[in-house]
């Protein structure tokens, strides 16, 4: 008998069975993808390159910037291979025409080099992990591996090799110990944090502006000690402590809400996907 799959269905890059549609549907990801924000920040050429070459430094327009970083995401995540495809490459076409600053050298570098984009990528893929660890997501250690592999498709999506890419947690680790030697928060790493605790938004979401301070803090606080100290943060262990205990106090408050409103209509139908491959798997599984 052969195994169901939804034969003809185009999930792109994931779908139904993989840990990431299982991670990123959290509504308590939203601090990783503000802390990767922050740890992509660290980068001098990467942080030069975004500021000279986006709104991100101009108040008036950084929400716009960050609302289509959003869409972006969502599509990767969930979209059809030819949704993901069509996003990937105006990406692709933008980076390679754009060039940075090095504000220490003075020498012009490409957007997409190689250790730019790889270090943006492993940003989002740590900040996401740490944080659904910390909250209470169930996540074994073969899980957490599972999630930095399937995430070497979505490095695919900017113009990254794969192969190049940290496949399990141990070499994500690895990768973060060599680059801690190449890596201090510059002038607009520390506006930017500056800026998160009172952003510019627009008027209909007033309260994420008031909501700000307690936001950023928890944020800062899920940052690796390291990365707090680059940014003139304390690094103590009582900070982490706090941070993770926060996490779960939201993630198990958000599960108090029911799903049709805790879950975006794409993770609503993403869980709604799984639970019928793995109810298909479990009558396959009997039948055979």
């Amino acid at each position: 008998m052969r195994e169901p799959s939804e034969v003809g269905a185009d999930h792109g890059l994931f779908g139904p069975g993989s840990v990431t549609w299982r991670v990123m549907g959290e509504p308590v990801l939203m601090v990783g993808g503000i802390r990767a924000l922050l740890l992509q920040a660290l980068h001098p050429r990467s942080m030069w390159g975004t500021a000279q070459n986006s709104e991100l430094m101009d108040p008036s327009a950084a929400w716009s910037r960050l609302t289509r970083t959003v869409e972006f995401v969502r599509v990767r995540t969930y979209g059809t291979e030819e949704e993901v495809e069509r996003v990937g490459r105006r990406v692709r076409r933008l980076h390679s025409k754009m060039t940075g600053l090095d504000m220490r050298t003075g020498d012009t570098f490409a957007i997409d080099e190689p250790e730019n984009l790889l270090w943006v990528h492993m940003g989002e893929v740590d900040s996401y992990l740490d944080v659904a660890r910390r909250a209470g997501v169930p996540l074994t250690a073969e899980d957490a591996d599972t999630f930095v592999d399937e995430q070497r498709r979505a490095a695919a999506v900017v113009g990254i090799d794969p192969a190049d890419v940290p496949a399990t947690v141990a070499e994500m680790e690895e990768y973060y110990a060599e680059m801690r030697r190449r890596i201090w928060a510059c002038r607009e790493a520390r506006e930017g944090l500056r800026r998160m605790f009172s952003p510019a938004v627009p008027r209909h979401l007033l309260p994420l502006k008031l909501a700000a301070p307690a936001i950023g803090s928890l944020t800062v606080a899920t940052l690796p000690r390291w990365a707090r100290r680059m940014y003139g943060m304390p690094g103590l262990p009582t900070s982490d402590l706090a941070a993770t205990l926060a996490l779960k106090g939201l993630y198990r408050t958000s599960h108090i809400v029911p799903e049709r409103y805790r879950y975006s209509p794409d993770a609503q139908r993403a869980r709604r996907l799984t639970r019928e491959h793995e109810n298909g798997l479990a009558t396959w599984s009997i039948a055979s």
